[in-house]
C-alpha cells in the first residue's frame, strides 16, 4: 500500500515541535523515524495579519480563492508569491507525528515539498521498506531559496523501538492528536 492517497496533489513538478524542511539550515540533516502508516494529507496557504504575523490555513480539499477567502476572514490577508505579482500558491501537503533523534522528543513533520512528498511515497511502494516505521530517515538539505535540494534516505533504527514507543506513549497520552492541525489548533494539546 502506497504512503499517499493523494497522489495528484504532488504530480508534476525546526522549531517548537514542528521539523519543517525549510527550516533545516543548508549543509545539515535531521534523522527521525515516522509515528504512523499514513500522513494528514491536506492543502495549505499562508495568510498574514494586518501586524504582518503569518499564519498557515489549512484545508481539506483544494480550495477555491472563495474558500481561502471566507476562511482567512477581515483579519488575513494572502501572502504574496516571490515575484510580487499574486498571492502565493495553495500547496498540497502532509504532516505525520515523528520521533526526532535530536531533541528525542514527538514532533510534527510537515512537508510541502513535492520531492520529498514523492520520495515517501516511491519508498513505501518498494518492498523492502513497505512498512515505513520500522525504519528512521535522514533528511538533508543543501542550497537556498529555488536552488534548494533535499535528499530523503532510509536508514536502520538508531534508538530502540521501546524508547520510541514509550515518548510517543506519552504524547498520546497528553492529547496529541494531529487533526488539530486543519482547524489551525495545537496537535499536542487541545485548546483551553
Amino acid at each position: 500500500m502506497g504512503f499517499l492517497k493523494n497522489k495528484e496533489a504532488v504530480a508534476g513538478g525546526a522549531g517548537g515541535g514542528y521539523l519543517n524542511p525549510s527550516k533545516i539550515q543548508a549543509g545539515s540533516q535531521v534523522r527521525f523515524a515516522l509515528l504512523a502508516e499514513e500522513p494528514l494529507e491536506f492543502y495549505e496557504c499562508w495568510g498574514e495579519a494586518t501586524d504582518g504575523t503569518p499564519r498557515p490555513f489549512r484545508f481539506n480539499d483544494d480550495p477555491s480563492p472563495a474558500d481561502v477567502e471566507q476562511e482567512m476572514g477581515p483579519g488575513y490577508s494572502r501572502r504574496m508569491n516571490r515575484e510580487g505579482t499574486g498571492p502565493e500558491a495553495v500547496k498540497f501537503a502532509i504532516a505525520v507525528p515523528c520521533y526526532s533523534h535530536d531533541s528525542r522528543t514527538i514532533q510534527v513533520l510537515s512537508i510541502t515539498q513535492k520531492s520529498i512528498i514523492k520520495e515517501f511515497d516511491s519508498l513505501s511502494q518498494m518492498e523492502d521498506y513497505e512498512n515505513l516505521m520500522e525504519w528512521d530517515f535522514v533528511l538533508s538539505k543543501e542550497g537556498s531559496g529555488l536552488n534548494t535540494e533535499y535528499t530523503l534516505r532510509p536508514v536502520p533504527r538508531k534508538t530502540s523501538q521501546a524508547v520510541i514507543d514509550k515518548t510517543w506513549d506519552a504524547a498520546l497520552k497528553a492529547g496529541f492528536d494531529i487533526t488539530r492541525l486543519i482547524a489551525g489548533g495545537n496537535p499536542f494539546k487541545e485548546a483551553a
